[in-house]
């Protein structure tokens, strides 16, 4: 669901990024000027290297650009301090990486609580938010269970729900279906199209067109630029149905 908010969930302008390797300086981010609009679903294509999951480090507050500027909820980051900028993430920003990154001993709700410990919320809050999180991705019946006892499908859903806990304004996944086979990252899909639907912004990293086709719109990098940006033709529901 679009929304007519007239301030960008996510601004980039004409950002850039180096690694210096030795003596060699390599540009990851060639000027890239994209934003990204409440409620909006947009995936991320590129081959290795192209530079989209550098963009997605930047967009995430994860790494800084070496020129260029960036906007977060109208916020310039790199005005902001440490601290504020640790809480600007927390806030604002919840991430689903490839790798679930569940801490294994603990139970699916207490990996969901994390995020939480670090934003001052009570206890009782915190369970409540972590089992309703729980709730919404289809695991309210596992609350007890560690990583060992979830399938992979599950133990992405629980690394949803964490992501979800703190009520961001932007979801960032990278690869988040790199791990599972193609029964289960439907599954993961119709989620992201669930919370979409119910008004969260997007930003998918991933190298599939299959997946790439669940979004609402389609930005493909190049060599650290932007070389298409488009609407997503023939939508795919994760019910596996085709929207024209």
């Amino acid at each position: 669901m679009f929304t007519t908010d007239p301030q960008p969930v996510v601004r980039a302008e004409r950002i850039e990024k180096l690694y210096r390797m030795g003596d060699v300086t390599v540009p990851a981010l060639r000027g890239v000027t994209l934003d990204l609009w409440p409620g909006e679903f947009v995936a991320v294509m590129g081959a290795s290297g192209s530079g989209k999951s550098t963009f997605m480090n930047v967009v995430g507050c994860l790494d800084s650009p070496s020129a260029g500027r960036y906007l977060l909820d109208g916020e310039e980051v790199s005005r902001l301090s440490r601290d504020a900028l640790a809480r600007a993430r927390g806030r604002s920003i919840g991430f689903v990486f490839q790798g679930f990154n569940l801490l294994p001993r603990t139970s699916a709700l207490e990996n969901v609580e994390l995020p939480m410990l670090y934003q001052g919320v009570s206890a009782r809050e915190r369970h409540a938010r972590a089992a309703e999180a729980l709730e919404r991705v289809g695991l309210g019946d596992r609350l007890d269970h560690t990583p060992a006892q979830l399938s992979g499908g599950q133990q992405q859903r629980v690394a949803v729900a964490r992501a979800l806990v703190n009520r961001p304004r932007l979801l960032l996944a990278d690869e988040p279906t790199g791990n599972l086979d193609s029964a289960t990252s439907l599954e993961v899909m119709r989620i992201f199209q669930e919370l979409n639907e119910d008004g969260l912004t997007i930003l998918l990293v991933t190298h599939e067109p299959d997946i790439a086709d669940h979004a609402r719109r389609v930005v493909t990098f190049k060599d650290g630029l932007v070389l298409s940006d488009a609407p997503v033709a023939r939508r795919r529901l994760a019910a596996a149905k085709v929207i024209a």
